[in-house]
């Protein structure tokens, strides 16, 4: 199978921007211990820069998904992640997790998170991500609210869809995620839990290339998640390079950014 254009298998290469939110979000009390923050600190100071330079080696253009509380705090990066042609998606205020008991805080963070982007960027972002993919029965009526052109946290398929509401498609349109096409869990480590093994690099590496080489077979979405605070160490940086050499090793690819995956699908559906 090859998708209406002739590409075989389309990639995403995206990021989740999340800074010290990541930790903030977890615990409040780690706003105390500037060890744990520094974590993401270096995602936004190493693992950004290091991230951009080596997309713009291989000319590929990524989505950033950013909670606006990061984009409030390094107004400075997310500018060179613009300058620079990526797509910035929306990812919560402050990575909070969905609470589905409690859908007037969702929707607070959501709009607080949104006004936050378009004050920092100038422009309204047209996909979302929630932090850690928990999402709520409200969420895509959120998204539609907010005319959102896409949506990427759902396990339930390989390749895009419409999403449903009430048994009838919507105009959001759904680009699938997989918990092992993401670099937390085998190497996001944490001495206060919930925490994981630290994989070797290669480990992950031959992961990912299988199931690339499955998804390519098929021809498919590759949507790949990373964290800069979690790709950006420099053995893991070097594995990504080489992965990305490795998919174009293929032919007939085409990375793609969110929006540009989202528009072809709607456009072709």
């Amino acid at each position: 199978m090859k998708w209406n254009d002739g590409i075989q298998c389309k990639v995403m290469l995206t990021f989740d921007f999340d800074a010290e939110s990541l930790w903030i979000s977890r615990n409040e009390q780690n706003l105390k211990k500037p060890g744990t923050l520094s974590q993401g600190k270096f995602g936004a100071n190493v693992g950004v820069p290091a991230l951009l330079e080596m997309l713009a080696k291989h000319d590929i253009h990524s989505t950033f998904f950013i909670p606006g509380w990061v984009a409030e705090n390094y107004q400075d990066v997310v500018e060179k992640i613009m300058k620079t042609k990526h797509e910035i998606g929306h990812h919560g205020y402050l990575h909070e997790w969905v609470d589905p008991e409690n859908p007037e805080k969702e929707r607070e963070v959501f709009v607080k998170g949104l006004e936050s982007l378009e004050h920092i960027t100038g422009k309204k972002p047209v996909g979302f991500r929630s932090p850690a993919w928990e999402t709520s029965e409200n969420m895509i009526d959120i998204l539609l609210e907010y005319d959102f052109l896409y949506s990427s946290n759902m396990m339930d398929a390989i390749n895009p869809y419409r999403t449903k509401r009430n048994g009838k498609e919507t105009s959001l349109i759904e680009l699938p995620v997989q918990w092992m096409l993401d670099d937390a869990p085998f190497f996001l480590f944490s001495i206060n839990g919930p925490s994981r093994p630290i994989f070797p690099a290669n480990h992950v590496m031959e992961i990912w290339k299988e199931e690339f080489h499955a998804i390519y077979k098929r021809g498919g979405l590759f949507n790949l998640v990373c964290h800069p605070q979690i790709i950006g160490r420099p053995s893991r940086l070097d594995m990504l390079d080489n992965f990305i050499s490795y998919i174009n090793s293929y032919p007939d690819i085409q990375f793609v950014k969110g929006k540009e995956m989202a528009c072809y699908y709607r456009d072709m559906d």
